[in-house]
This record gives structure tokens, C-alpha cells and sequence, in this order.
């Protein structure tokens, strides 16, 4: 990174063409703005506290269940018995009624444990689910810190370059009215030089679409402009580690994968367990307003069992859906890695060639200026025509433009290559 770092200091200046900046914004400033104020990582929070939520719920099964009815019954005629050929009344015509009840599941051969872990899984993966998006989040910021940081050392390119060709097209004109050169030399100029503004208004427009979206990613208010750090570099982000890594397994999406397939198969289990019985006790408290019988109010308590017999094949077509949904799973994991080794692959690719680049651009500068240099005298000097310079200059900002291009390629890169080993 030492070589990283001098490059990136040969660029810390003001560009001429930046307009009117608030304080400094660096992009740790950045990153922390993103991960508080973020819409799309406050909308994936939800899922964290939704997932909870459910944990609960499924839970709830390990405590008893506590119901309460009451009523009022009216009824045609009361419920009678004969007895010696006598009709007696048993209950009253109209009476109230109310009743507390609590039922607990003893044993359900460990379908409401395998649900109460099914629901433990949904939360662990919605977290790293979360933490994958924060990463996701963390590298656009990146990427977009670096483009803003790009079009700035563009714009000053293409500022020059429209500097050069004015000059360049006074001596024409100045030729030209001694009558040394053709009016052609002064018309290639003036397009040129019209062809340089656009390329400087297209870089001036790119830079404004990547402060929106910067503003965006953060939470800022899209008017908002900031100096950013030219010294910046992801060698703050652990890049050392990064650059050796060769294993996806830090990666949060493919932790959160892996718990959505535990949570399959538990649900797998569940539903495997619905088969068997259920053991069950109830204990209860039934009032009845019937002043004929001696006993108004009865308490009980029940030890039971109960098993469905046939309820449609509704539980039959439940398994089968859970033990498809752990094969859909377990290929959304496989895809997930094998996406997470291109990603690694891709990044470290991207760096190895963006230095390549960094060092081949610099000694083009170099040889571009010294080419310039060669064919504006020339031209001055009546040896030279005005379209060899007007490519030398050309060549010099289009050896500027790969070498900044190639500076921040090599740092997004870098990011790309730490957020697909998961240490972003």
C-alpha cells in the first residue's frame, strides 16, 4: 500500500471546477452516516425485531394455556327427566354459565421444541442478514466515496485539456492572421475545444449523480457537498488480510444461508412429528346457574391424549412442502458460496490488474507531456501541422484519465475483494 499511498498523494489539490464545498467529510464520517441513517438498513431492521417476535411466539408453547368463557343461555324449555312417571326438571329455562380453564402440553415427541428452534434459526438469519445489507451498504458507500474522488481528478483533466486547446487555438488564430497557416487549423481547434467541454460537463454531471447517491446512501440531504479526503485509501479496512484470504466463510450472507437451512429442517422434523400423539392436562373450574342441583360450580382435572386421525392429508402435503423447501434451501446455500468465490476471484482479479495499471499510466503521463511539449514547438516553429497537436494533447488527457481511473479502480477493488471475504 506504501506505493498505493505516494500515487495517491501526487493528487491532493483543489480542482478548479468543484464549486463550493461544505467541511471536510471523510469516509469513516460516511460510513458511520450510512449505517445510522441508511433507509434501506433501517427497513432490514425490521426483520431482526420481526424475527424476535416469532422466537417468542414459538416459545409461548412452553407455557400453559389459560382460558376464560362466561355466557347466558336461554332456551325454549328446561332439560327434565322422568322419574315414576313424573316429569322433574333438571335446569333452569335461562341461566349463566362461565368457566376457567388451563392446558398444558406435557409431551408431543419434540415437535413443539423442533418449532421453538425453527423460530431461534429465523432470528440468527435475519441478523447476519442484516449484517450482510450493512456490509452491501458499507461497500456502496465506498464505491461512491472513490467516484466522486475520480470525477474531481477528471474534471481538473478535462479542465486542462480545455485550457491547453484555448491556447492552442489563439497561436492558430494568431498564425492564421499572419497568414502562416489556413483557417483549418483554427476550425480543428474550435471543434476540439468543443469536444473537450462536453467531455468536461459529461465528468462535472457524473460527479453530481454520485454526490446524490452518496447522499442518499448516508441519509444526507441531497444538496449537501462536503471536501473529501484525497489520502483516503481501504488499507484502513484491513486490506491485508483481505488480499490473502481465500475462503468465503466470514461472509454474512452465507451464514444467515446456513440458518435458514437449519430452520428447514426443523421445520422438516415438526412437521415428521405431527404424526404422533399429543399428551396433554387440563385443569379447569365450570360454573352453570341451575339452582336445582346441588353443585353449581365443577372442578377437574384431566390427563389425556389426542392424535389426529384425518385432517384432508393437510399434514401429509405440509411435509412434503418442508422437505422441498430444505432442498430449495440447500441449493440457495450452494449458489451462495459458489457466487461468493466468483465475487473473491472477480475483486482480487480487479486489484492485481488496477496497480498493474496504476504504474503503466504514470510513465504514460509522463511520455504525453513530453509529447506535447514536442509538437507544440514544432507547430509553433512552422514544422508541425495542428492535428499532431491537437492529439498530443488528447493523449495527455487520456493518459490522465486512465491513470486516476486506475488509482480508484485499484481501491474499489480492494473493497470489492474485503466485502466478498466477508471483512467489510
Amino acid at each position: 500500500m506504501n506505493f498505493l499511498h505516494a500515487s495517491l498523494a501526487t493528487v491532493m489539490f483543489l480542482s478548479a471546477a468543484t464549486g463550493s464545498w461544505g467541511a471536510p467529510l471523510s469516509l469513516q464520517e460516511c460510513l458511520k452516516k450510512a449505517h445510522e441513517n441508511n433507509p434501506a438498513l433501517k427497513s432490514a431492521a425490521w426483520d431482526s425485531s420481526i424475527a424476535r417476535e416469532g422466537s417468542r411466539l414459538a416459545s409461548a408453547a412452553s407455557f400453559p394455556r389459560l382460558d376464560a368463557n362466561a355466557g347466558y343461555t336461554m332456551q325454549l324449555e328446561p332439560q327434565a327427566v322422568k322419574i315414576g312417571g313424573q316429569t322433574a326438571e333438571t335446569q333452569e329455562p335461562n341461566f349463566a354459565f362461565a368457566g376457567v380453564a388451563a392446558t398444558y402440553t406435557l409431551y408431543d415427541f419434540g415437535r413443539r421444541d423442533a418449532r421453538i428452534r425453527q423460530a431461534d434459526a429465523y432470528t440468527e438469519a435475519a441478523a447476519e442478514g442484516f449484517l450482510f445489507n450493512k456490509g452491501d451498504v458499507t461497500l456502496q458507500v465506498i464505491e461512491t466515496y472513490f467516484r466522486i474522488l475520480e470525477a474531481d481528478r477528471l474534471i481538473q483533466a478535462a479542465a486542462e485539456e480545455v485550457t491547453q486547446i484555448t491556447e492552442h487555438h489563439r497561436v492558430a488564430q494568431v498564425l492564421f492572421e499572419e497568414g502562416v497557416v489556413t483557417r483549418n487549423d483554427v476550425l480543428q481547434a474550435q471543434v476540439r475545444l468543443a469536444s473537450a467541454e462536453q467531455k468536461r460537463l459529461a465528468t462535472v454531471n457524473s460527479r453530481e449523480n454520485n454526490w446524490l447517491l452518496l447522499n442518499f446512501l448516508t441519509g444526507s440531504d441531497p444538496g449537501f457537498r462536503g471536501e473529501l479526503d484525497e489520502a483516503t485509501s481501504v488499507s484502513g479496512f484491513n486490506q491485508g488480510t483481505a488480499s490473502t484470504g481465500n475462503t468465503p466463510d466470514n461472509r454474512h450472507d452465507i451464514k444467515a444461508q446456513k440458518q435458514m437451512l437449519e430452520a428447514r429442517e426443523f421445520e422438516v422434523r415438526s412437521n415428521r412429528e405431527n404424526y404422533f400423539p399429543e399428551i396433554y392436562t387440563r385443569m379447569g373450574a365450570d360454573y352453570v346457574q341451575n339452582d336445582k342441583v346441588r353443585e353449581q360450580t365443577i372442578f377437574s382435572a384431566t390427563l389425556g391424549i389426542r392424535v389426529n386421525l384425518f385432517d384432508g392429508y393437510a399434514s401429509q402435503a405440509s411435509r412434503e412442502r418442508a422437505v422441498k423447501e430444505r432442498s430449495k434451501q440447500q441449493d440457495a446455500l450452494r449458489l451462495t458460496e459458489q457466487r461468493a468465490l466468483l465475487e473473491i476471484k472477480t475483486a482480487r482479479n480487479d486489484a492485481a490488474v488496477a496497480k498493474e495499471r496504476i504504474t503503466v499510466s504514470e510513465a504514460a503521463i509522463r511520455q504525453s507531456e513530453e509529447n506535447l511539449r514536442i509538437n507544440k514547438e514544432r507547430y509553433q516553429e512552422r514544422v508541425g501541422i495542428a492535428s499532431e497537436v491537437l492529439d498530443a494533447q488528447t493523449l495527455m488527457t487520456q493518459a490522465k484519465t486512465d491513470y486516476y481511473r486506475a488509482l480508484y479502480d485499484y481501491q474499489t477493488a480492494a473493497a470489492r475483494l474485503q466485502h466478498a471475504l466477508g471483512e467489510l
